[in-house]
């Protein structure tokens, strides 16, 4: 009887070391891949990182805007350069300081965020070429219609850049609209807002100027 209940013993010490080891493993196990896994998982949905993405979120709208905005800009931006040497009116050479004042530093912030995106920022507008090829966005002048400005001189100039530039304003409140309804980019849609409020608020100063209000 001895023999046999030190044999049942010593049966029942291997089988509780065999399941220790077996406990161990499964430990050592969640402790490595599994473990490493939840980590990371933990790690990618971290409030930082997705914070950082949304902050970076833009879409095809946004890019749209800041690419055809940029030279939108700097063509009112040449015609502001034209009004400072040809305009007859003081009221009007300071509108057009106002315009360049306002409009140069938002070119640069849009070609900053499109490089920071990835994309090609536009080249500058070299001719009369480029003008009519940019001239199928909202309030574009043509090449045609720059040259016409640019010969002009005196008050003739100052009703010609007055009445080109309301409807270059017009177009530029129509693409900022689209950019508040469509874009995702919060900078973006605020630039957009702030270019509704401005330009609005000059198209109605030039009309006056015009005698139109």
């Amino acid at each position: 009887m001895t023999a046999q209940r030190a044999l049942v013993r010593r049966t029942a010490l291997s089988v509780t070391a065999g399941a220790a080891v077996l406990v161990l493993a499964a430990c050592g196990s969640d402790s490595g891949s599994g473990g490493h896994d939840k980590g990371s998982m933990e790690s990618d949905s971290s409030p930082t990182a997705t914070g950082s993405a949304k902050a970076g979120d833009h879409n095809d709208a946004d890019v749209d805007f800041s690419k055809e905005m940029i030279q939108h800009h700097r063509q009112a931006v040449d015609m502001a350069e034209l009004a400072a040497d040809r305009a007859s009116s003081q009221e009007v050479k300071d509108l057009a300081t106002k315009v360049k004042g306002a409009q140069a530093p938002e070119i640069k912030t849009m070609s900053g965020w499109l490089t920071s995106w990835g994309e090609d920022v536009p080249e500058e507008m070299s001719g009369a070429m480029d003008h009519d090829m940019s001239s199928a966005m909202p309030g574009m002048m043509s090449g045609k219609d720059m040259d016409s400005l640019e010969k002009a001189s005196g008050a003739e100039f100052d009703t010609m850049f007055l009445t080109m530039m309301v409807e270059h304003h017009e177009g530029a409140v129509d693409m900022a609209e689209t950019e508040k309804a469509d874009g995702r980019y919060g900078p973006a849609t605020k630039l957009a807002d702030d270019v509704v409020t401005a330009q609005t608020a000059e198209i109605k100063q030039m009309n006056k100027m015009l005698g139109k209000s």
